[in-house]
């Protein structure tokens, strides 16, 4: 016999956040977020819904990808236009800056905290992703790239995590290879992501063909390094004549050099620009206890994808789910010895409401006893009466009992006097 209620459950792909997640997640956010206001960046919010075209008509996501998204029609008499909900952050934000920023004369440095969807069929995965990202358009540099990749990394400091380490690439370099090779946009994407996933012998088929190109994107994908001179050395085993190879070299040297400068641990990995499909040249991964838990990079043309004029830009994502798992809890908690169970007699309301005004202007946290119920997880407990003595206190933890008479000798008894 089937039970007469039926259990409803949260939507597969889709979490729950608990009182100890939001914790994490505010933790996450508010490091993000002290960091964003020192380096200057201005917080900004997209819609959750877009228009499909946004996504579309420039190419700036995979057909893969553009099929995940969550779209339905947006009915507008019979013209109606199909929205999704955004299955990208930055894109938005490319958008706002097209729409209403670029006709500034200065560099646009903005943040914000947003959520993303894309559809995931097991619904093992999250369908709902949550990050902070930074983008700085209208200014293309290596300082401006280094500028990014310290932002990201001071805000992961900031949350009070070690063994930060950054994995570099370049678009710039991987695509002038691949075009060599008489490849598409959309194709060099699909290329490089199968390479990454272990099929090789893709390469192996075009040797033939292309040797020089496909020497070339071995030997980057093969080798790794932690310093420009690393780079340097390359140099002189490209050919000249795969385009907009030397000028992405120079310019991911100049990067490193400053990155050097500023004393980050780094190591150059071409294998971690996977995913690049908007990417024109320098790209970082994160990693922090070993978790990949961001990255982001150079896109120089997706401004002018969006309809507006090119600009040089660039922008980082940190991954709010991976970084609040590796958050330690115990630190955010305010400890049982600060918290009251406040229980008020109906005739001295006003003396307890005053008594716990006051002890939260400390910091303290006071929760009402209700219907005669001491709240949970406190180190004292707090009744309040009309008559003499007006309050009695216990310790939980020693099991002390005082009386006081105001609340000025309560607070003394509690620490706070």
């Amino acid at each position: 016999m089937q039970d007469r209620f039926m259990q409803i459950e949260r939507c597969k792909g889709c979490n729950d956040l608990t009182a100890e997640d939001m914790l994490r997640f505010r933790s996450v956010e508010a490091a993000f977020q002290e960091t964003s206001k020192s380096y200057g960046y201005a917080e900004v919010r997209t819609p959750t819904l877009e228009y499909l075209y946004l996504f579309t008509s420039a190419g700036t996501l995979t057909p893969g990808m553009l099929r995940r998204v969550y779209s339905f029609l947006d009915w507008d008499g019979w013209s109606g236009e199909r929205v999704v909900l955004k299955p990208d952050a930055t894109i938005p934000v490319a958008r706002l800056y097209a729409e209403r920023l670029a006709h500034k004369d200065y560099p646009a440095r903005l943040s914000y905290v947003t959520n993303s969807f894309i559809f995931e069929e097991t619904g093992t995965r999250a369908r709902e992703r949550w990050q902070c990202g930074a983008e700085l358009i209208g200014a293309g540099s290596s300082l401006a790239d280094a500028e990014l990749v310290g932002f990201a990394c001071d805000s992961v400091k900031k949350m009070g995590l070690n063994n930060i380490e950054v994995k570099l690439s370049h678009a710039g370099l991987l695509r002038g290879i691949l075009s060599s090779l008489g490849l598409s946009h959309s194709e060099q994407d699909i290329l490089f992501d199968r390479i990454l996933d272990g099929e090789t012998d893709l390469l192996d088929r075009m040797q033939a063909e292309k040797p020089q190109a496909v020497e070339a994107l071995k030997l980057l994908l093969g080798t790794k390094g932690s310093s420009s001179g690393f780079l340097k050395n390359l140099r002189a085993l490209f050919a000249a004549d795969i385009p907009g190879v030397q000028i992405a070299l120079e310019d991911l040297i100049a990067t490193i050099d400053l990155l050097q400068a500023l004393e980050l641990k780094y190591q150059i990995d071409f294998t971690s620009g996977k995913g690049f499909e908007y990417y024109t040249g320098f790209i970082f991964r994160l990693f922090a206890e070993g978790v990949n838990v961001g990255g982001g990079g150079r896109y120089d043309r997706l401004v002018g994808m969006m309809g507006g004029q090119d600009a040089p830009a660039g922008g980082f994502a940190l991954y709010i789910d991976r970084l609040a798992a590796l958050i330690n809890i115990d630190s955010l908690y305010i400890p049982v010895s600060q918290r009251v169970s406040l229980n008020i007699e109906s005739s001295a309301m006003k003396e307890g409401v005053e008594l716990a005004d006051l002890l939260r202007q400390t910091g303290w946290i006071v929760m009402f006893a209700l219907q005669g119920k001491k709240a949970h997880d406190c180190g004292w407990e707090v009744e309040v009466r009309s008559a003499e003595p007006r309050f009695s206190v216990l310790n939980c933890g020693s099991g002390e009992k005082s009386v006081c008479e105001d609340a000025m000798e309560l607070l003394a008894v509690v620490g706070l006097g």
